[in-house]
C-alpha cells in the first residue's frame, strides 16, 4: 500500500484558497492564528514587582524584583537594605514558587497546535484532492484535532491556576508581609506587576479549546463515519446535515 508521504510527493501541489470559504479550513486558519497568540503572550512575558522600604533615620528606597517566563520565581532575587547596621549593606532575598511546569506545558501545546495547523493548512490548500479521496486523512485529522482540544483544556486550566499563584507570589502586599519587613524597617507596597499579557494568554487558551473542539464536528463530516449514515437518513426521509 502506498504510504501517505509517497502520495504527497507523487501528487502535484495545487494551491487553492477556495477551501478557506468552508468552515473546515477557515477554522483551521483561526486555530493557527490563536495558537501563535497563546504561546507568544506567555513565552515572551517579563515583568517586575516593587515595594518601598525605609529604615529609621534613612531615606525611602524602592526595591524591584524582576521575573519572567518560565516563572521559576525562586531564581529571581532582589536586594533589601539591612537596617541593623550603620553601614549601607544589602541582604539577598528571592521570590517564592516554581510555576514552570504549567507555563511550559501550555507553551508546548501552543507550539504543537501551531505546527499541526500549519501542516494541515498546507494539506487543505495544496493537496485538497488527496485529503478527500482517502478516508485515512480525515480520520487521522479528527483524532489529532480531538486530542489537541483535550490538551488545550488541560493546559489552559493548569496555566490559569499557575497564573493565579504567580500573581499571589509577586503581589507587593505579599512581599511586604514577609519577616524582613518587621522591626526597624517600614515597608509599603509599590507598583503591581502588569499582568494583562498573561491574562490574555489564558483567554487565548480557552478560545483555542472552543475552536479545536468545535472543528471536530466539521472534520467528522469528512469521515466515513458520517457519510455512511447519510443513505439511511435519506431513506427515512431526513435531509443530510
Amino acid at each position: 500500500m502506498e504510504s501517505v508521504a509517497q502520495k504527497v510527493l507523487s501528487s502535484g501541489f495545487s494551491l487553492d484558497f477556495g477551501p478557506l470559504k468552508e468552515p473546515l479550513a477557515f477554522i483551521r486558519l483561526l486555530e493557527w492564528l490563536f495558537s501563535i497568540f497563546a504561546f507568544a503572550t506567555t513565552g515572551g512575558y517579563s515583568g517586575s514587582t516593587s515595594f518601598n522600604i525605609q529604615c529609621k533615620g534613612r531615606e525611602i528606597e524602592e526595591v524591584h524584583a524582576e521575573f519572567s517566563y518560565p516563572f521559576r520565581l525562586m531564581q529571581h532575587g532582589y536586594q533589601v537594605l539591612n537596617c541593623t547596621t550603620n553601614t549601607t549593606t544589602y541582604n539577598n532575598f528571592y521570590l517564592t514558587g516554581d510555576h514552570s511546569s504549567s507555563a511550559q506545558f501550555y507553551v508546548c501545546i501552543g507550539v504543537l497546535a501551531f505546527l499541526y495547523s500549519t501542516a494541515s493548512l498546507i494539506l487543505y490548500l495544496g493537496y485538497q484532492h488527496l485529503y478527500r479521496e482517502s478516508t485515512r486523512g480525515p480520520v487521522m485529522d479528527l483524532l489529532v484535532t480531538a486530542a489537541l482540544a483535550f490538551l488545550w483544556l488541560v493546559s489552559s486550566s493548569a496555566w490559569a491556576k499557575g497564573l493565579t499563584d504567580v500573581k499571589s507570589a509577586t503581589n507587593p502586599l505579599t512581599l511586604i508581609s514577609l519577616p524582613f519587613c518587621q522591626g526597624d524597617m517600614n515597608c509599603t507596597a509599590g507598583a503591581t506587576p502588569a499582568m494583562g499579557k498573561l491574562n490574555s494568554s489564558v483567554i487565548f487558551g480557552f478560545l483555542n479549546l472552543i475552536l479545536w473542539g468545535g472543528n471536530c464536528w466539521f472534520i467528522y463530516k469528512e469521515t466515513p463515519f458520517h457519510k455512511t449514515n447519510q443513505p439511511a437518513n435519506l431513506e427515512a426521509g431526513a435531509t443530510p446535515s
